[in-house]
């Protein structure tokens, strides 16, 4: 079992190094981020995320339709994609509504 994994890693150690380096670059970045810019970004990064519901519908063309794991997968990552969507879109519209003028 243990061979198996060092393996694993010796055979994709340029794909860890790469998710290494994004997590520690990632966590740089977010962290030098004023706290008064951290909720238009994080809301535009949640309205970006609507890669993963065309994403996942492709994934759900492609299924057989008696592939039901896949299925249910894509079908969740749509519900999940389209409710991070709609959170940033929220998000933003209470965020922007704070600076609009009182009648």
């Amino acid at each position: 079992m243990w061979q198996d994994i060092f393996s694993f890693f010796l055979e994709n150690r340029q794909f860890i190094y790469v998710i290494l380096l994004s997590i520690l670059l990632g966590i740089e970045v977010i962290s030098n981020v004023p706290a008064v810019l951290h909720t238009p970004l994080m809301s535009g990064a949640n309205a970006i995320h609507g890669v993963v519901i065309v994403g996942a519908i492709i994934v759900m063309g492609h299924a057989a339709p008696d592939d039901y794991l896949s299925l249910t997968l894509g079908f969740l990552a749509v519900i999940l994609g389209t409710l991070n969507v709609v959170g940033g879109f929220v998000v933003t519209n209470r965020m922007l509504s704070m600076f609009k003028r009182k009648k």
